[in-house]
C-alpha cells in the first residue's frame, strides 16, 4: 500500500509541511491524542500565515459600480511561504506552549503544564 496522504499534496509544498501532515496521518492512526492536536493547530497557524492580509489595499476605488462582477473575480493568492517561514511558525508555535506551561507551573496547574510540555516536545522534534 502506498502512501497516498504524500502524493496527493503538490511537489511544491514545503517539506516541513510534507511531513507534519504525514506526522498528522501517523499520529491518527494510532490514537496519539497530544500529537493529533498539536499538529492541526500548527498546520491550522501555517494555512493562517498564507491567508491574504485583510488590510492590504484591494486597489482602485470601492465603489459598487465600478466593482468588477463574475465567479472568481474577489479571488486572491494565498501567500507562498517558505520553508523557513515555517519553521519559523513551528518555533513560534513550541515557544508559546513553553511560555504557557511556565505560566501553568506558577498557577500551581502542573498536569496541564505537563501536557503543554509534551505538545511543544512533539512540535520539536519535527524540526
Amino acid at each position: 500500500m502506498t502512501n497516498d496522504a504524500a502524493q496527493t499534496q503538490p511537489p511544491d509544498r514545503p517539506l516541513l509541511r510534507r511531513r507534519l501532515r504525514d506526522a498528522l496521518v501517523a499520529a491518527m492512526k494510532e490514537r496519539d491524542r497530544v500529537a493529533v492536536s498539536v499538529l492541526r493547530s500548527t498546520l491550522a497557524a501555517i494555512d493562517n500565515a498564507e491567508a491574504v492580509d485583510a488590510t492590504a489595499p484591494a486597489g482602485g476605488s470601492s465603489a459598487i459600480e465600478s466593482s468588477p462582477v463574475g465567479v472568481g473575480v474577489a479571488e486572491v493568492e494565498r501567500r507562498a511561504l517558505s520553508d523557513d517561514d515555517i519553521v519559523q511558525i513551528v518555533r513560534a508555535e513550541a515557544a508559546d506552549r513553553e511560555a504557557a506551561a511556565l505560566d501553568y507551573d506558577r498557577a500551581g496547574r502542573q498536569e496541564r503544564a505537563e501536557a503543554l510540555r509534551a505538545e511543544a516536545k512533539v512540535l520539536s522534534s519535527h524540526l
